[in-house]
Order: C-alpha cells, then sequence, then structure tokens
C-alpha cells in the first residue's frame, strides 16, 4: 500500500476511480488513510494531508483516550462485555460438559474442568461468543434486505484485525468481526446496514452518504458510540 508521512504521521494512501479526495480516521489506534482519485499525483495528497493536520490529530487524541481492556486472564469475577453489557465471569469447576450461561444478569458462567489452562478458557469463551452473535445476525440481515432490496448471498464471523465488517460485493458476501458479539445490538445493526449499503454503492461517495442518511439517520450517533465503547487490547481498527 502507498504510504506518506507528515509531520511525523503515516498516512495510508489508496487509489479507487472517485471523484474527491476522502480522509478518514479509524478507532481504536487513529490509524489514517486517505482515499484518493486514480489521476491525483503524490503532491496534491500531501497539500490536502497538509491542509486537515489540525483535525487529523484531534481526531487522533480522542482515540487516544478511549478505554482499553487489557489482557485477558479467564479467572474468576473478570469482567467481561457481553451485547454491551459488563458482566463478571465466573468459574465453575464441574466434571461435566463443558459450556457457557448467562446468569442473573451479572455472571457470565464458565462451566469448566478443573485446571484447565487460560488459553483453553478463551478458546471455549470464545467460541460462545461466536455462536451467540450468530444468532443475531439473520435477523438483522433479513429487515434490511427487504428495506434495501439487496441480497445478501452469504455471511461469516471472523476475528479482524483491521475492521469491524467488510462486503465482498461481487460474492455479495458480509464478514462480521467477532468482537461485535460484546457490543450493543444497535451497533451490530449499523455495521450491518453500512456492509450491505455496499451493495448499492461500491464507496464512501456522497451517494453511499445519501443512502446511509436516509436509511439510518442515525448512523453517525451509532458510529461514535461504537467507537467510544471499551475496545480489547489487540490492535485492530476501522
Amino acid at each position: 500500500m502507498e504510504q506518506i508521512t507528515i509531520s511525523n504521521i503515516k498516512i495510508d494512501v489508496v487509489r479507487k476511480d472517485i471523484k474527491n479526495i476522502h480522509l478518514a480516521v479509524y478507532p481504536p489506534t487513529g490509524r489514517v488513510r486517505i482515499a484518493a482519485p486514480l489521476k491525483v499525483n503524490e503532491d496534491a495528497i500531501r497539500l490536502f494531508a497538509i491542509s486537515k493536520l489540525g483535525w487529523i490529530k484531534r481526531n487522533q487524541r480522542k482515540f487516544e483516550n478511549q478505554e482499553r481492556i487489557p489482557p485477558r486472564e479467564y479467572k474468576q469475577h473478570e469482567s467481561h462485555y457481553f451485547k454491551g453489557k459488563r458482566y463478571l465471569l465466573r468459574i465453575v469447576e464441574t466434571d461435566k460438559k463443558t459450556k457457557v450461561v448467562l446468569k442473573n444478569k451479572k455472571y457470565i458462567e464458565l462451566h469448566i474442568k478443573p485446571g484447565t489452562p487460560a488459553a483453553k478458557r478463551h478458546e471455549i469463551l470464545t467460541e460462545w461468543y461466536r455462536v451467540e452473535l450468530k444468532k443475531q445476525v439473520p435477523a438483522i440481515i433479513d429487515k434490511w434486505e427487504k428495506i434495501l432490496n439487496v441480497k445478501v448471498e452469504d455471511w461469516q464471523v471472523k476475528q479482524m484485525k483491521t475492521k469491524w465488517g467488510s462486503c465482498n460485493i461481487e460474492k455479495k458476501r458480509i464478514w462480521l468481526n467477532l468482537e461485535l458479539a460484546k457490543k450493543p445490538e444497535h451497533c451490530l445493526e449499523y455495521i450491518i446496514v453500512h456492509e450491505m449499503m455496499h451493495l448499492l454503492e461500491r464507496h464512501h461517495n456522497d451517494r453511499f452518504l445519501y443512502y446511509m442518511d436516509t436509511h439510518l439517520p442515525n448512523w453517525r450517533q451509532l458510529k461514535t458510540e461504537l467507537n467510544k465503547l471499551p475496545v480489547s487490547h489487540a490492535d485492530w481498527s476501522y
């Protein structure tokens, strides 16, 4: 990927078949990206970035102050999030089948065999998050297929390092970040709508923004809320 450096800030440059230059600063790390028309030269891109330097730094400072969740040890009474709510992890040692249970709107119970190592606990809880997220997605996609008059041929969940979601327009396939299982359902819906909107418009241009404003008028508030929520210690962004 093409990259420029302005005032010690590295900026990724992506060239696309678009009319105008677009600038974005992505949470949680403050990664900066410029999408530029194919024919715009590097000098013009540099001048554009310099003119937006103050805006870039202000937005990066916002993400620097965002709460970070330290690495999980999967021990008794550790904090974990599910659908935007904070739960305490309760370890239940048992010789019965391994399982995860929500208890009294306060605890996530992890039923495991005595001596189960942290890596295995992580694996069990991660798979539970995957199953629970997959329960939420079909109804949201079905709802918005009717509203947008589009068809999602396939969708998948995976641990993504660079974004909340993505859309393969040719295959009409959507990928969703597993971390969304920990976020409020209305934030999950925003990401799904965002990716489905790419089936109507490939680029983040004025047409795309018009569709978002028309069909999900509060999307900017949802985006802000999602970006303010605590994020894991991993360096991934959107």
